[in-house]
């Protein structure tokens, strides 16, 4: 049966955004000289010690990519361009710190830069080149069976300065406003990007605390989301608090 105009301009619509989803942007990556596999702990996205291990260790600096902390906790696919060493599905990395080399976007741990291989042999003259061109493209992160996690820096002062990251936020959205709110009587504050993934407030709203997430697509879709679990009222510097939701994939 033959399509309508209109069904034909739904399906032409279609094809065209899906096309312009799975596009990879071409580049070069560089990794950490010094990296022990993994990334490192005192990257520019404030997430320490997390920052080198979380996706296995599978993580990256980013130059541009990196967009004054807005992209921290990014996931992007890597994939490097010499069929003779490169593998078709690349890597899946993380964006955990800032950082940029001769006309490169991503500096990757050196386990994300050999996992880019066909096999250990290949991945040892990648290693050997230092520099390889390679395209990539945004994907979803999914961090199974984990709730987004509050993170309480070590520098916060109960309860005068508050300062924190999100940790296992999935799906292909940045978080680009935070807002802590009193249960009790539902007064807001609006929170400041310290740097990286930092959000931080001196005086914070008193009592068991809610977290708002704004959500910003590259759309321009913007959605909040609300944490089924509170900040408890007497937070301490370097805990860990599970917010009991996260965002579907």
């Amino acid at each position: 049966m033959a399509l309508s105009l209109p069904s034909l301009l739904i399906l032409l619509t279609t094809l065209l955004v899906t096309t312009e989803a799975t596009t990879f942007i071409h580049s070069r990556a560089a990794y950490y000289p010094n990296s022990d596999e993994h990334g490192t702990d005192v990257g520019a996205c404030g997430f320490g010690s997390f920052g080198a291990t979380i996706n296995g260790g599978d993580v990256s600096a980013a130059s541009d990519l990196y967009r004054n902390g807005v992209g921290c906790g990014d996931c992007y696919q890597v994939r490097c361009t010499n069929s003779h060493y490169c593998s078709d599905k690349g890597v899946t990395v993380v964006i955990t710190d800032q950082g940029s080399g001769p006309n490169t976007d991503f500096i990757l741990s050196r386990r994300a830069f050999g996992r880019m291989a066909q096999t250990k042999d290949a991945a040892a003259s990648l290693l050997a080149l230092g520099v390889v061109d390679i395209e990539y493209r945004r994907v979803s992160c999914s961090y199974p069976n984990k709730n987004i996690t509050i993170k309480i820096d070590e520098n916060s002062n109960y309860p005068y300065y508050l300062a924190f990251v999100l940790w296992y936020q999935q799906g292909d959205k940045d978080i680009t406003a935070v807002q802590l709110c009193e249960t009790q009587n539902f007064v807001c504050k609006l929170l400041d990007r310290s740097y990286g993934a930092v959000w931080t407030t001196t005086s914070p709203p008193s009592g068991p605390l809610s977290l708002r997430m704004l959500l910003s697509g590259e759309d321009g879709d913007e959605s909040w989301i609300v944490p089924v679990n509170n900040i408890p009222e007497n937070w301490k510097a370097g805990e860990t608090y599970d917010t009991g939701v996260q965002i579907d994939i």
